[in-house]
């Protein structure tokens, strides 16, 4: 591990910073002065073709963004210096290497920082979050397949219950994912370009004749957002909170995958891979623990936490603009990263476990009285007296077995067919259409 990892206050940029550096490219402080840059360019390119601008190069601008480099991004960290103003400093430097005072013209920073931001957070979820998350849920629907007709002692309060299927349980999770990932993928973010406090007055004053609401609807529209015309000198935000209460309902889904995978391995119903050279525990040579469900858990809870606060924090601003956005915006990238590293750990646990089918059946024959509710139901059809009460006679708070069972259903006033349907009857074949439904998928 290098120095600067060892070091590092966060844990995204130390011990995990193999797991998340891809997402330097959209959230470090680097790509968001890229980012920066790729609004000023693309603005005064656009504002090139309504006002004279002055003889401009657009390849040589457009590479200021494309071909961005870490000695740009310190340049601008040492004009900042002076400036105090990291916007005015992304401004200078464009003005270092291009010569028109059209550069940030009429803007309020606020106009290069929620399309850099919004972009960035666009870019982001949909080239790395979305594909992590998908592959995971790729990995979880073939798990449901894979165990399809394994059949599974349920817990309803922590209590056996009507059994049920392994590969449906799983199929659950499955489903509610792709509905999230569906919702997370159809929010549009919004982005405004309408000056120091939303009227276009520093245009309008300059040039009046130019019809400002198209121009910066149709600027906003092309770098794939939708524009937001009516603002104060801040865009509200309500479309970045959409899409982190989105990755947060995910998250919570992935969380109690997590928490349900770590309950079935101490029941043993799925086996660990026991890898060669890895430990444990330091003092119980034994275990084999759950550590991968528990990362994942723990760093849902993280990103969970930033995205709670940014989402209740950022539509929220005194007046036409607080700043108290700006320090805050900066955080989206570790609700992120923490996000994605979750599923990773969540899709390295998947690919480590396998099921015991024999652990399954066993809890099963453990666990007669889950006929109870069979057994009444067909009484129920066919008009036989309190069938309710008599299985909770039987059953409740009581240890039952075959014979048991057997010895009831032998005491019942019922036709002899009737009794052969109810004691071919096992819990591991009391399951429904549970493994019909992973069809569904």
């Amino acid at each position: 591990m290098e120095l600067n990892k060892l070091t590092s206050i966060s844990p995204l940029d130390g011990r995990y910073r193999k797991n998340v550096e891809e997402l330097d490219v959209y959230f470090s402080e680097m790509a968001l002065m890229k980012y920066r840059v790729k609004v000023e360019v693309l603005y005064l390119l656009a504002l090139s073709k309504v006002v004279k601008v002055g003889k401009i190069n657009k390849n040589k601008l457009i590479s200021l963004y494309e071909k961005f480099t870490l000695k740009d991004a310190q340049k601008i960290k040492d004009i900042e210096k002076t400036t105090n103003h990291d916007v005015k400093a992304v401004e200078y430097f464009i003005k270092s290497k291009v010569k028109s005072e059209f550069i940030h013209f009429a803007l309020t920073s606020e106009d290069v920082n929620n399309l850099a931001y919004s972009l960035m957070l666009k870019d982001g979820v949909n080239n790395v979050l979305l594909p992590t998350v998908k592959n995971l849920n790729k990995k979880i629907k073939e798990l449901a397949k894979k165990y399809q007709n394994i059949s599974l002692l349920s817990l309803t309060h922590g209590q056996p219950a009507t059994p049920t299927s392994l590969g449906k349980e799983l199929a659950v999770f499955v489903k509610r994912l792709n509905r999230q990932i569906k919702i997370l993928e159809n929010i549009k973010l919004l982005g405004k370009l309408n000056g120091a406090t939303g009227n276009w007055a520093a245009h309008h004053i300059a040039y009046p004749k130019i019809n400002w609401l198209n121009f910066s609807r149709k600027f906003v529209s092309s770098l794939g957002l939708e524009p937001n015309l009516i603002t104060t000198q801040i865009e509200s935000h309500d479309s970045l909170a959409e899409v982190y209460d989105a990755i947060r309902r995910v998250n919570n889904i992935i969380r109690d995958l997590d928490q349900d995978m770590w309950l079935y391995i101490s029941r043993k119903i799925f086996k660990q891979q026991n890898k060669k050279g890895e430990i444990g525990s330091s003092a119980m040579p034994h275990k084999i623990n759950p550590i991968f469900f528990e990362n994942s858990e723990g760093n849902i809870g993280l990103a969970n936490a930033i995205l709670d606060f940014l989402s209740n924090k950022l539509p929220v601003s005194r007046m036409q603009r607080d700043l108290t956005d700006s320090t805050v915006l900066r955080n989206q990238g570790s609700a992120i990263a923490y996000s994605v590293l979750a599923y990773q750990n969540t899709l390295k646990a998947l690919n480590r476990v396998e099921a015991d089918k024999q652990q399954c059946n066993k809890e099963l024959n453990e666990h007669w009285e889950v006929l109870a509710e069979a057994i009444q139901t067909v009484l129920r059809k066919i008009g036989y007296p309190a069938p309710y009460e008599k299985l909770k006679e039987l059953t409740r708070g009581k240890e039952i077995n075959q014979q048991s069972i057997n010895k009831f259903i032998d005491s019942l006033e019922i036709s002899k067919s009737e009794k052969q349907k109810l004691k071919s009857l096992t819990p591991s074949k009391y399951t429904g259409l549970a493994s019909k439904l992973i069809d569904l998928l």
